[in-house]
């Protein structure tokens, strides 16, 4: 799991993917035929043993939360806009911009009236504070624009993972090892961009022009104290967890079926979310040209969109496997 830790740790704010777009190349770029497109989507050609009766697509995003530069104090504090959080997840966690560090700060709590010390801070109220004392020596270190990611290190626990960027870390080191695995049939594999902001890889599934996609990702585990019944969404060492419907997309029943007897067969755990809840790629993947059948299938994460989100090993091999079971079957045909 030493790629998905190098994963994990480089930065890649959505619209900024540069770093980790140029390391996924360097994985496949000797096992498929790769190309980025105007967005910076990676879209590779993966040629397998035999030729695809049906075109597939497998997508995985690249981009994680993150936060952008957006003014430099008097005082050399940064204020920023925040992609993909709020402000509960946020508070008091180190940052890194580039090389510089920082850490997110607010008012101290002895320093608030009593009425608010019990409230969120607004997040117009935060700042990153990377150690200067005016406007003149910060920006010798940053600018206007520049991105911040959490800095708050990979861990592993036993059979779990702890780290910032799992979603959707996991999902492309699965699609990196399904490639690296001379896969049976020829597929296209994706890792797309800006999904924390809603772009996602419509434009790699328009170029593509597939019959079939699978989506891997990561999603939101609520299996802790104080959330029960459905409200838990799927459970962590519970398997892939897979969706019958989000906030974009309605998945196809027949399609559903199929993919839920094939992880049956193949003796790989998995689980349906049993909360509507979140969306992913596959809202504009299913909707390009004239539609593709499409499933997705997610690592189970606590504290997602986190500087510590917790996913089960175990889990992300399941997603790996039965998202190659799942392009096989589609790109052989035996999947109607």
């Amino acid at each position: 799991m030493e790629r998905l830790k190098t994963l994990c740790e480089l930065p890649g704010v959505s619209g900024r993917e540069d770093a980790v777009r140029e390391y996924i190349i360097g994985q496949i770029e000797d096992k498929a035929e790769v190309t980025v497109d105007r967005m910076g989507n990676v879209i590779a050609f993966v040629k397998g043993r035999k030729r695809a009766v049906k075109k597939v697509m497998a997508d995985a995003h690249m981009d994680e939360v993150g936060f952008y530069i957006t003014y430099i104090t008097n005082d050399g504090l940064l204020k920023f806009n925040a992609i993909g959080m709020n402000v509960s997840v946020i508070l008091g966690r180190r940052v890194k911009i580039g090389n510089v560090a920082g850490v997110i700060g607010m008012k101290p709590v002895h320093m608030l009236k009593e009425d608010a010390k019990d409230k969120m801070p607004e997040a117009d109220s935060l700042y990153i504070d990377i150690g200067v004392s005016s406007r003149e020596e910060a920006e010798t270190l940053v600018s206007q624009g520049d991105c911040a990611v959490f800095d708050e290190g990979y861990e592993v626990l036993g059979d779990l993972v702890v780290s910032k960027a799992l979603d959707d870390r996991v999902g492309c080191w699965a699609l990196i090892d399904i490639i690296s695995s001379e896969p049976e049939y020829d597929f296209y594999a994706t890792f797309s961009v800006k999904e924390e902001v809603g772009f996602g890889a419509r434009t790699a599934a328009y170029a593509v022009d597939p019959e079939f996609a699978v989506v891997l990702e990561s999603t939101t585990a609520a299996d802790i104290a104080g959330v029960e019944g459905e409200k838990r969404v799927c459970k962590v060492s519970g398997g892939a967890a897979i969706s019958f419907m989000d906030n974009g997309t309605l998945y196809e029943k027949k399609l559903l079926d199929q993919v839920l007897t094939l992880a049956k067969e193949k003796g790989i755990p998995c689980q349906l979310k049993s909360a509507v809840a979140g969306a992913n790629n596959a809202a504009g993947i299913h909707r390009t040209r004239c539609g593709v059948r499409t499933v997705a299938m997610s690592v189970p994460c606590r504290y997602i969109h986190s500087a510590a989100s917790v996913a089960s090993l175990d889990d992300v091999r399941a997603v790996r496997n039965l998202a190659e079971a799942t392009i096989n079957k589609m790109a052989s045909g035996e999947i109607e």
